[in-house]
């Protein structure tokens, strides 16, 4: 199993959330009006966001948390 440093793992983390926000094709201001979550800290790798947090930004992107894992994530 691959080793990641939390460093890594924001990082991993915020280029998936960027991906998925820009997929959608709303800015970080929509994704927080809709949501309350401040994209903008997840998205530079400054935030470590909790469980809830990521299922909230599952939900809001219309995919599962297998969905999220499945990319970027060995």
């Amino acid at each position: 199993m691959e080793e990641y440093d939390k460093k890594e793992l924001l990082n991993i983390l915020a280029k998936r959330v960027k991906d998925l926000r820009s997929q959608k094709g709303v800015t970080q201001e929509d994704a927080l009006n809709d949501t309350g979550i401040h994209f903008g800290r997840i998205e530079q790798g400054k935030r470590d966001i909790s469980f809830t947090t990521l299922f909230k930004i599952c939900q809001y992107f219309e995919i599962s948390p297998k969905d999220f894992f499945d990319r970027d994530f060995k």
